[in-house]
């Protein structure tokens, strides 16, 4: 076998990383290009991971007996059997840059400009503009796995106090919004970090939960199935939910079906599981089918989802290449796992890998994922049968203490049929949705959901745009008509900023030229080509433990053999027409009229 060198490795870096910045990666073809992705990759392992301290609680005991190794647990815990804490509820976000550079603004820079004032002035939606290559099964999905991967805790302190103009329309001033809870830094004089209420892992603990309370609730006790009722969800009304799953506030009928989708899809993994191994009581069964959910999921989401959103032909192949290698799903079908090489062969079946750093998911990772302007203002319900419109709901109708009422007036094949013809809406400057500006939710208070995404990114110590983008060694933007292609939006920013140095993340990352294909920005690009790959490599159920022996020979050909399309037909037949001839579920099905 050949090996490369550390100067050659290095060689091959500097050279994606100087062809990247002389042409840009999406220009190049996409064989090239894809092989400047993984130069850009292996830069960003080895300069943009950063521990911030791990778990804060007290160190776990070595599982030596075993009793973890083959199931995953419901807090996170014993992934990494050498430091059980990793990744699990209560462990600190990582960082993707230097700690020294993410301590939270400052009082006199947090609050200006105003973010109530970038929420009214450059955010909200003039007219809804949509992601015409999508389908609002993508926006449902998006929120689903964020349920999954982070969620931080609300701090018992004087909550910041948002000034408002006299002319705001704000309904209930002064606008309050809670601090996010902090812990301190391990090192002195460290910036505060924040700590997880899910686990890091990629786990489908929005599905299973992350407490012990969550977990029962949802099991039936019997063939390790999850409980269903005749809606397709779990039984519990909303403020059940709620009180087991703070997540479950923000739920809405697009969340719901993917839920309904996934909890069946437990337990028709379960029952195959149970007609080959008829010896696995329900304990084993849950464990098993929990381990099957998930990695199909993770596996959705890399060869589906992420190719849907950034449709570009190199990252296509690059997500498909992190799950089958370079080598393709062919090779890997035929011949199996030909090498540990996760380039050639793909990542689950590699050996675990965090590259030197302890796994978590990071703050910066957080901030990229702030995609609300992908919700649309309604959902038009259509017929399965000829395309028909039967109804039309503004989204707030759709909300949690909505979900029941609609899904029992409408069968779930057509709800999902009418996501898969709806388009989301595009990740841009005023294109955020209204009714999340003046967010109701049970038990909370009014919420301007815009302005907290702003002042969350300031707070948590995540740079502003050009900073940002300087750590992942791209050039700045030295004037606001560099910064977007749009002369409007550069004279709107320019208004609000004065200075391109205070623009804020997310408005860049809104206001910044797309590469073709893509659904969001280059800027965020750069962490999704990092923490991508890293939630599979550095999880023992999706490298080491990617094995028979853990998932069962029956679990492993489950993963394998099954897709978001095979997942759809098999809970509802009756959607074959609308995807008949569609290249990705996530994309705008068709119609029969």
């Amino acid at each position: 076998m050949v090996k490369t060198t550390p100067f050659v490795t290095r060689l091959a870096v500097g050279a994606a990383e100087a062809l990247d910045r002389r042409i840009g990666w999406f220009r190049l073809p996409p064989p090239l290009g894809l092989a400047v992705l993984v130069g850009l990759r292996s830069r960003l392992r080895a300069q943009n991971l950063f521990d911030s301290g791990g778990h804060p609680g007290d160190p776990l005991p070595p599982d030596e007996a075993g009793e973890h190794r083959g199931a995953r647990t419901v807090d996170g815990t014993y992934n990494n059997p050498a430091d059980p804490r990793t990744g699990s509820v209560g462990c600190r976000f990582g960082r993707n840059f230097p700690l020294a550079h993410t301590h939270p603004e400052d009082a006199a820079r947090i609050l200006e400009p105003n973010p109530r004032l970038i929420s009214t002035q450059l955010l909200t939606r003039d007219r809804f503009q949509p992601a015409t290559t999508l389908n609002l099964l993508a926006a449902a999905w998006i929120q689903f796995e964020v349920h999954d991967w982070f969620d931080h805790d609300d701090a018992d302190t004087e909550p910041f106090t948002v000034t408002l103009d006299a002319q705001d329309p704000w309904p209930d001033p002064p606008m309050t919004i809670p601090r996010t809870a902090s812990v301190p830094s391990p090192e002195p004089g460290g910036p505060p970090t924040y700590t997880t209420v899910e686990s890091h892992w990629w786990d489908a603990s929005q599905i299973y939960g992350s407490t012990a309370e969550f977990a029962a609730a949802m099991r039936s006790g019997k063939g390790g199935e999850l409980v269903i009722d005749e809606l397709g969800l779990p039984p519990l009304d909303a403020e059940s939910l709620i009180a087991l799953s703070d997540a479950a506030a923000n739920a809405w009928v697009g969340l719901a079906l993917l839920h309904s989708l996934f909890l069946r899809e437990h337990n028709a993994i379960c029952r195959r599981l149970s007609r080959r191994y008829p010896d696995l009581d329900d304990q084993q069964l849950y464990d098993t089918a929990r381990l099957v959910n998930s990695a199909l999921i993770a596996k959705i989401h890399t060869v589906d989802w992420t190719p849907a959103v950034i449709a570009h032909p190199t990252t296509v192949a690059a997500m498909r290449a992190n799950w089958f290698g370079v080598l393709g799903e062919r090779v890997a079908r035929r011949f199996g796992r030909l090498a540990d090489n996760e380039v050639l062969c793909g990542i689950p079946g590699s050996a675990v890998d965090d590259h030197g750093v302890p796994y978590s998911l990071t703050e910066e990772f957080v901030s990229v994922y702030r995609m609300h302007p992908l919700i649309p203002d309604e959902l038009v319900v259509r017929s399965r049968a000829d395309d028909s419109v039967l109804a039309e709901y503004p989204l707030p109708e759709l909300g949690v203490a909505h979900i029941r009422e609609r899904l029992a007036e409408t069968p779930m094949d057509t709800l999902l049929y009418s996501f898969g013809r709806a388009n989301p809406g595009a990740l841009t400057l005023h294109n955020y949705p209204r009714h999340l500006q003046n967010l109701t939710r049970p038990g909370r208070p009014l919420l301007d959901l815009a302005t907290v995404d702003i002042l969350r990114v300031r707070e948590r110590g995540v740079p502003r745009y050009n900073e940002f983008r300087k750590h992942l060694r791209l050039p700045p933007a030295t004037s606001f008509d560099q910064l977007t292609d749009n002369p409007q939006w550069a004279s709107e920013l320019e208004q609000i900023y004065g200075d391109v140095d205070d623009v804020d993340l997310m408005i860049g990352l809104y206001a910044e030229p797309k590469p073709p294909g893509f659904g969001f920005s280059d800027t965020a690009f750069r962490v999704f080509v990092l923490m991508a790959s890293r939630r599979l490599s550095a999880d023992r159920f999706f490298t080491t433990d990617f094995r028979p022996e853990v998932y069962t020979e029956a679990g492993m050909a489950w993963v394998r053999d099954n897709s978001m399309r095979s997942v759809l037909l098999r809970h509802f037949p009756t959607l074959a027409p609308a995807l008949d001839g569609v290249a990705n579920p996530f994309a705008p099905w068709r119609s029969r009229r």
